[in-house]
């Protein structure tokens, strides 16, 4: 046996072994635009496992504001900025995103990842300390790993357990201490406690860095995060126009002056990744324009009396949910092919989710993620729930 062959041979083990598991993530396409209703298998099907939390994924305005950059602007750099060159409408996403989130600044990034990968290594070194919280997503994960400095975790959300962590890094000396934390987690909607955050950091002399890409648009006053709706002010933001600001792709920054100066000079991934797509630039900045005004406020309203119309017939039904207020709606069930059992009964039943189940989650925390968005009707919520209650009798969950 060639060493080839027996490198294949174990990644056909490898892959038999997830599907032995439970564990296999179908790809399904989708034939439309993103929208409370898609076109999946040849059919229009009720979708509840988006990030499209204003709606504004398959928005006109922001689609012809795409298309109206890409015009413009043509399909890309051809390369990174600092050799091709910043187009103007980079400049102004920058600001505009600054602006709308209250910073003096900001950097921009292909993707949310790439903006969590590299805010860490460029601004701490052996010298520091990072005290992260231990249900934080994957690229900040990461982005921690790709840094020198000391790691503490705290257990999530646990007041307690981020003190004990803090006095035991400041006891070390450091040069600073950032605290890093979701201000959204994406797989449970819970969000993190900033306003406790904030009293611990003041008390510990620590800067605070929170990804915000599941609460920019619609947490907070004018949608502004997690911090936002706290009322308390951090040091860096990590956030992303893939999700509730326009739904393509793409990260970002927020911080000081010096801070996006310096991280424009060493952020690796920024150095090395081709500039944001100008389309994706004009469909960002439509978006900002609308979840920052009136008529936001308006879909945030909406996103919310969805939410809460959702949790409470799922829990009237008995299904068992993570607590919280986010339009992140987990239904919890335990077993991962129960969860890949349970959404492909859905799909029959006309509605798209998704069963999320190890590595994404924790072993034996397998659950159906669903979330609401400013777009479905109280009409597309109840059949939704009452689809729920045919599977969830059907394979005894409730």
């Amino acid at each position: 046996m060639t060493a080839s062959s027996s490198f294949y041979d174990r990644v056909r083990a490898d892959l038999a072994d997830i599907d032995a598991q439970g564990l296999t993530k179908p790809e399904r396409v989708i034939a439309s635009r993103q929208g409370p209703v898609i076109r999946v298998g040849g059919r229009d099907v009720l979708n509840f496992c988006a990030n499209n939390y204003l709606g504004l994924a398959g928005d006109e305005r922001v689609t012809q504001a795409g298309i109206r950059a890409q015009e413009q602007w043509g399909a890309g750099t051809a390369s990174v900025r600092f050799i091709c060159g910043t187009l103007e409408i980079h400049k102004e996403l920058e600001r505009s995103i600054a602006d709308y989130l209250g910073f003096e600044d900001s950097i921009l990034f292909a993707a949310a990842f790439d903006a969590n990968g590299g805010i860490f290594e460029p601004l701490f070194g052996e010298e520091d300390a990072i005290v992260s919280d231990s249900l934080n997503h994957a690229s900040i994960i990461d982005g921690v790993r790709l840094c020198k400095a000391k790691r503490y975790r705290f257990a999530t959300s646990d007041m307690d357990d981020l003190e004990a962590k803090l006095r035991e890094a400041r006891a070390a000396g450091p040069r600073n201490i950032v605290i890093a934390t979701d201000g959204a987690f994406s797989m449970d909607g819970y969000i993190a406690k900033l306003n406790e955050i904030r009293v611990l950091a003041d008390r510990y002399d620590a800067l605070i860095m929170v990804d915000d890409c599941h609460a920019t648009g619609f947490l907070g006053p004018q949608g502004r995060g997690s911090y936002a709706h706290h009322g308390v002010e951090v040091d860096f933001v990590t956030g992303t126009f893939g999700k509730a600001l326009g739904g393509a792709m793409g990260g970002f920054i927020c911080a000081r002056s010096e801070v996006v100066s310096l991280l424009k000079q060493r952020a690796r991934p920024y150095l090395f990744s081709n500039a944001l797509a100008p389309a994706v630039c004009g469909s960002s900045l439509e978006a900002i324009r609308i979840a920052g005004g009136e008529e936001g406020d308006a879909l945030r309203t909406q996103l919310f009396a969805n939410a809460a119309r959702y949790r409470a017939a799922m829990s009237e039904a008995g299904f068992t949910l993570q607590p919280g207020e986010h339009p992140i709606i987990p239904v919890m069930l335990g077993d991962a092919k129960l969860a890949q059992d349970m959404a492909a009964r859905l799909l029959e039943l006309g509605v798209y989710v998704i069963g999320f189940s190890f590595p994404v989650v924790p072993r034996g925390q397998a659950r159906i993620r669903t979330q609401m968005s400013a777009a479905h009707t109280f009409e597309q919520i109840d059949r939704t729930v009452a689809a729920f209650t045919t599977a969830g009798r059907e394979l005894g969950v409730i």
